[in-house]
């Protein structure tokens, strides 16, 4: 029997409509409007596309976008300083740098300037080590949302085994400490894996975030297992698949996300939450 497919967007809307009907109560009150700066240099074609869909994701939830567009030629010094003065700005409650930034930028140093109260994208240092410490603050978009579509299924969590392909700062490290979290007995595949397959066969949770079309066969995956693709990849015929083998896949999982339209949306719903969360936070320390 094949998987039921997890749908992100559904839920992505759900989040999106709890954060749109907070603003407006708040914004009802007399407060002003949350604010996202959302901060880009050059560009590149995916990032304009991710920017796009974030800053749309603000005027539907009712969040102020502030656009900060450089050229591909900016230092690190003017970045640094933009950061600075958003770090100092009332007005604004959130920070977004997007990724990846040129080559005369080095992204730690970028990432590491950003006030740890407005970092939505829960980069930061501070913010990842409040997760490591299990005393979240701001956590990372991608892995919360995973998180989100987990609960939204039902799956248990606490001692199942959970597997993650993959280990940047981005996706797979936070992802891992997030399941940590919720109690699942986790293993992390990387590029110096060995026999990748034996860990993926007996993962009842399986969740990919390696950037490579179609890494996972059908076949490994344990019956009934819940797969995760987080994977984004276009081929040259401009299709966009997954790290998963889906159809495949499909054939043995229990529930399987699609790509696009399973943890993509979801990214972008727990910007937005995590928005919220930090003009909520500011306010209560009177700033």
């Amino acid at each position: 029997m094949a998987a039921q497919v997890i749908d992100g967007r559904k839920l992505a809307t759900e989040v999106k409509n709890q954060v749109r009907t907070a603003v407006e109560a708040a914004f009802g009150r007399g407060r002003r409007r949350p604010a996202l700066a959302v901060v880009k240099v050059g560009d590149n074609p995916a990032s304009e596309v991710y920017v796009r869909n974030k800053r749309k994701a603000c005027e539907e939830v009712g969040i102020r976008s502030v656009a900060h567009d450089l050229p591909h030629s900016t230092s690190e010094i003017a970045l640094l300083s933009l950061i600075e003065e958003l770090n100092c700005d009332p007005e604004i409650d959130g920070i977004l740098v997007q990724l990846p930034l040129p080559d005369q930028i080095l992204s730690t140093a970028i990432i590491e300037k950003i006030d740890p109260a407005k970092d939505v994208d829960g980069f930061h240092p501070y913010n990842v080590g409040r997760l490591v410490q299990r005393i979240p603050l701001i956590r990372p978009c991608t892995p919360y949302g995973v998180i989100r579509l987990l609960e939204s299924i039902g799956a248990p969590l606490k001692g199942q085994h959970a597997v993650v392909i993959g280990a940047s700062n981005i996706v797979g490290r936070p992802m891992s400490l997030e399941l940590l979290l919720m109690g699942a007995t986790t293993t992390v595949c990387h590029r110096f894996t060995t026999d990748l397959r034996s860990h993926v066969t007996r993962a009842d949770i399986l969740i990919v975030a390696a950037g490579k079309p179609g890494l996972v066969p059908g076949e490994w995956i344990k019956p009934g297992a819940v797969v995760i693709d987080v994977g984004m990849n276009r081929l040259d015929s401009g299709k966009l698949v997954g790290d998963v083998q889906f159809e495949q896949a499909r054939e043995r999982a229990g529930w399987i996300t699609p790509v696009p339209g399973g943890v993509g949306p979801m990214t972008v719903a727990m910007l937005m939450h995590n928005t919220l969360e930090a003009f909520h936070r500011r306010h209560q320390l009177g700033h």
